[in-house]
């Protein structure tokens, strides 16, 4: 068979035909129960009112002899009887090279006042897994324009990092400028679930005029549908998958799976799931590896994931945060702590780990950031001993080079938003700093032994 029949014909033999109806009998909290419509799970329906335009919906599960939807706008104005037309048995979007500097919603529609893009190809929002025997090994940096990061915690293409935080320390304007300063190709960020005052703010100031332009940003603000949060998630990683396979190198930043797992929530609750872990559902965390195992490295090109995860009181047992943790080649922390002392970014090294840094750096590289760690460590080992003043110079020459280089390595690890750097030149500081701590512990040595 050719081949080009057979990729037109694969998609209709799962097709059903669109005529099918059904009519509401109940509604239950979010969803609508439907009668006589044996739609599958996925399928999207449209609700007709008795008066205004139909509304939009999924079916979610079924129930006794009844099928669940939910809509993807407001139930108000439907009633026992109304009918209920199935239009889509599958969820595809529109793609295309003309989504960069655009900001679109969680279908895929512009929302940023300008026309709507021509896209013609269309691909489904559920994705392809990539077989895991064909995924290249990842063996090339990716910069992200972050010292702390590109220094200590270097990343690959087709890495999959969480950056995990609390709120208001500073995570919304770590994400910008990775979306300013990286060296990727291509960016695509997903707002989920944020404030809608926050958009424009992010769009505007955070990324710029600069980082949009080769940028799509995917966003459903918390007032938005369940549904439409989960899949505006979806929607980032199809348009991800869709550059990343015209070659490029992409950058997916996703803020937040928090709010996609929140959403998820809602949505498996909704449906009937009994919940397990405070409070969470079952397909809460079957849904996130199928997220997650989408990003990576393929033959055509890379797609290098961020994922911020929300935690309450720094929790690092939280749910949704331990089994990210569990998904992840590496986690970035965040810490109030940091914040509060005016240090940006709050990143807390000491806690935060790339699994691939190694294969990705020079020995060069890895030395350095060793010698920077190890004087973190032993400073804040012996913080609360500094802090009430009963530490004596000269008793642990290790710690006698941390306190010496405590403003070095801060002023290394911090940055201005406004401040942008390559990787070559986060080696080159890096390589400076530790000649600095060398010089220092051989200038308290000789001080000592006089």
């Amino acid at each position: 068979m050719d081949m080009q029949l057979s990729h037109t014909i694969a998609p209709l033999e799962g097709a059903m035909l669109t005529g099918l109806t059904g009519s509401v009998v109940q509604t239950i909290g979010l969803t609508a129960a439907v009668a006589d419509f044996p739609a599958p799970v996925g399928s999207l329906v449209e609700i007709s009112r008795p008066s205004g335009p139909s509304v939009d919906a999924e079916v979610v599960g079924f129930r006794d002899q009844t099928t669940l939807i939910m809509p993807l706008g407001n139930l108000e104005g439907v009633r026992r009887g109304s009918e209920v037309r199935l239009t889509r048995t599958s969820r595809t979007m529109r793609v295309g090279d003309r989504l960069l500097g655009r900001v679109v919603d969680a279908r895929g529609r512009a929302i940023d006042g300008r026309p709507q893009p021509m896209l013609r190809r269309r691909l489904p929002l559920s994705g392809q897994p990539i077989n895991p025997t064909q995924r290249p090994r990842i063996e090339a940096a990716l910069g992200t324009g972050v010292k702390a990061i590109d220094g200590l915690l270097t990343c690959g293409q087709g890495q999959r990092l969480g950056i995990f935080a609390g709120s208001g320390v500073g995570k919304s304007v770590l994400l910008g400028m990775m979306g300013r300063y990286t060296n990727a190709d291509v960016t695509v960020i997903g707002l989920i679930g944020e404030r809608g005052r926050e958009v424009n703010e992010f769009v505007q100031r955070e990324l710029g005029p600069a980082g949009l332009a080769r940028s799509v940003v995917v966003v459903a603000t918390s007032n938005e549908p369940a549904l439409l949060r989960v899949q505006a998630a979806h929607t980032a990683t199809t348009i991800a998958e869709y550059f990343r396979d015209q070659g490029k190198n992409v950058l997916l930043v996703m803020d937040s799976v928090t709010r996609y797992a929140l959403a998820q929530r809602e949505i498996g609750l909704a449906a009937g799931e009994p919940p397990t872990t405070r409070g969470y559902p079952p397909s809460v965390f079957a849904m996130l590896p199928k997220l997650v195992e989408r990003a990576g490295r393929t033959e055509r090109g890379s797609i290098t994931a961020f994922y911020s995860v929300l935690v309450e009181g720094e929790d690092e047992n939280e749910p949704v945060a331990d089994t990210m943790r569990g998904l992840l080649d590496g986690h970035v922390w965040l810490t109030r702590r940091l914040a509060e002392r005016g240090h940006f970014p709050a990143v807390d090294v000491l806690r935060s780990i790339s699994r691939l840094m190694n294969e990705v750096t020079s020995s060069q590289q890895q030395q350095a950031a060793q010698v920077v760690r190890q004087l973190l460590a032993v400073h804040a080992e012996n913080e609360d001993l500094l802090s009430i003043g009963a530490y004596r110079q000269g008793n642990n020459r290790s710690l006698d080079t941390a306190v010496r280089m405590q403003g070095a390595i801060d002023q290394f690890l911090r940055q201005q938003t406004t401040e942008s750097s390559t990787l070559e030149e986060v080696l080159q500081e890096i390589t400076s700093l530790t000649r600095q701590c060398q010089l220092s512990a051989e200038s308290g040595e000789r001080k000592t032994d006089s």
